[in-house]
């Protein structure tokens, strides 16, 4: 898909659902960040706690879960999110169930999403030097469902919208850490709010931020350079519409 080539609409909300704290500035921050300061509402449902991000075996989980979901608050008011939610599911937990999907549905009837983005269930393998963590693969595969054929479904969680809510159509749907991207998104001017919002992890940058800082503007540099531009993050890009 060109870079030019955005799947419409491109001026409403975005839901932004990933599965810890820190996932999402790792993965699209610089988009996020861009939608938010181009003007659409982008909002942030964090599946788990977080409340084992920690390599120290004396750390208070309880502790932990507190800690992260503050650096999430703060590193959204960096990236201007309109909202954070950040669901109770022990880290490392992560199931799709219907219950995480109800949540999941619920916030994109709530913020009336048009645009939701996670990471890419697909992607298991890294070449020969990771593999993806089952909560961020968990994490898309509950994103989709909950699109499709979850939120613009009235039978989907017919009780929402006896409290109020209703159906929302997901028209397209922006799946980051991906084998098979088809889109490089131009984050640049944005890419310094990402790694600005990622530092506000610092719980687990134990070692600061210049490992990631340095590692993610080399993937956003190379992006770049394929469509011409200083800064990009890679996606596939489902158009729903």
């Amino acid at each position: 898909m060109p870079e030019d080539a955005e799947p419409t609409p491109k001026t409403g909300p975005v839901l932004a659902v990933f599965a810890h704290p820190d996932d999402a500035e790792i993965c699209a921050g610089g988009a996020m960040a861009r939608w938010a300061g181009t003007g659409r509402e982008v909002h942030l449902l964090i599946l788990t706690n977080g409340d084992r991000g920690s390599g120290d075996p004396t750390a208070s989980r309880e502790e932990l879960t507190a800690t992260r979901r503050e650096e999430t608050e703060a590193a959204a008011e960096v990236l201007g999110l309109a909202s954070v939610r950040v669901l109770s599911t022990h880290d490392g937990e992560l199931e799709n169930t219907s219950i995480v999907r109800e949540a999941a549905t619920r916030r994109i009837r709530e913020v009336r999403a048009e645009t939701v983005v996670s990471c890419d269930p697909t992607a298991v393998f890294f070449e020969n030097r990771y593999y993806n963590h089952s909560d961020h693969r968990t994490a898309g595969w509950i994103a989709l469902d909950s699109c499709f054929p979850g939120s613009g479904n009235p039978h989907f969680f017919s009780e929402q919208l006896g409290e109020g809510l209703q159906t929302q159509d997901v028209y397209d749907v922006w799946l980051g850490w991906s084998n098979e991207p088809n889109r490089t998104q131009d984050v640049t001017g944005f890419f310094d709010a990402k790694i600005q919002a990622l530092a506000r992890h610092a719980s687990q940058l134990t070692e600061g931020i210049r490992f990631f800082d340095e590692f993610l503007r080399k993937d956003a540099l190379r992006a770049g350079e394929t469509i011409g531009v200083e800064h990009a993050e890679e996606y596939r890009v489902l158009d729903l519409s």
